[in-house]
């Protein structure tokens, strides 16, 4: 953590382990994400203030902030740009920090009067550090020579990054114009659960059950096709590449 890029002071062998040992990690975290989207999202759109509630919240959140500095964390694998890598690390820190003495369920420091410009400019500053992860990580395993296993596991966590972006993206909207979902779920946890569930039911091929407005319904298109031409590319690419005859594990 001394050096904010690690592209730059790792070999080719020890920067191949630590995307890999980064891209589990991240793929771990996203499912335990997306369970407590799909599994554990009906207490709180019934009521967020219960007990039940409030802890769902704090774990959802714990791994939520987690999975943005593991993010951060893999982005140092990719690039030699400090000023990039300094200011997403910035960025993040105020957004966990002010999340914490906002959002937190047991306790509220800070009252915010306008909460929908407070959350719509939160998911404004992090919708775009997940495509640029996304971005570089797609770089990432589209190069090479060799078939390697951080290649499979950054395949895995791209599609998954995939369906949490457009769920960010869609709560985006839903914060910018509630009801866009089809439905007017409760700002912020509640709603995001239900974007998060909505993505993946695209990604799934699943009809979400819901009639949202026209242009989620549009992006929801690009996304269904996005989704399927990635998993050709991909099988297509890693089938096509030789296996390294020494794979770092």
């Amino acid at each position: 953590m001394s050096n904010f890029t690690l592209k730059k002071f790792l070999s080719r062998s020890e920067l191949q382990r630590e995307k890999l040992k980064d891209y589990r990690n991240i793929v771990l975290v996203q499912v335990i994400i997306v369970v407590f989207g799909l599994v554990l999202s009906e207490p709180i759109i019934e009521n967020s203030k219960s007990e039940i509630s409030k802890l769902i919240i704090s774990v959802f959140s714990f791994f939520g902030a987690a999975y943005a500095f593991l993010l951060w964390d893999l982005l140092r694998n990719f690039t030699n740009s400090r000023a990039l890598i300094l200011s997403i690390l910035i960025v993040l820190s105020g957004i966990v920090f002010t999340g914490m003495l906002v959002e937190f369920p047991y306790y509220q420091l800070i009252h915010i009067h306008d909460r929908q410009m407070y959350l719509l400019t939160i998911h404004s500053l992090l919708f775009p550090i997940e495509i640029t992860v996304i971005s570089f990580s797609l770089r990432d395993i589209f190069t090479g020579e060799f078939m390697t296993s951080d290649k499979l596991w950054g395949a895995a966590s791209i599609f998954i990054m995939i369906g949490i972006s457009f769920g960010s993206l869609y709560d985006l909207i839903s914060i910018a114009r509630p009801g866009s979902l089809g439905q007017n779920f409760e700002l912020g946890l509640p709603n995001y659960s239900e974007c998060v569930t909505y993505s993946f039911c695209i990604l799934g091929g699943i009809d979400p059950g819901l009639e949202p407005v026209r242009l989620i319904r549009n992006i929801s298109v690009l996304e269904a096709v996005w989704g399927g031409l990635y998993g050709m590319l991909i099988i297509g690419k890693l089938l096509g590449l030789p296996r390294a005859e020494k794979d770092n594990q």
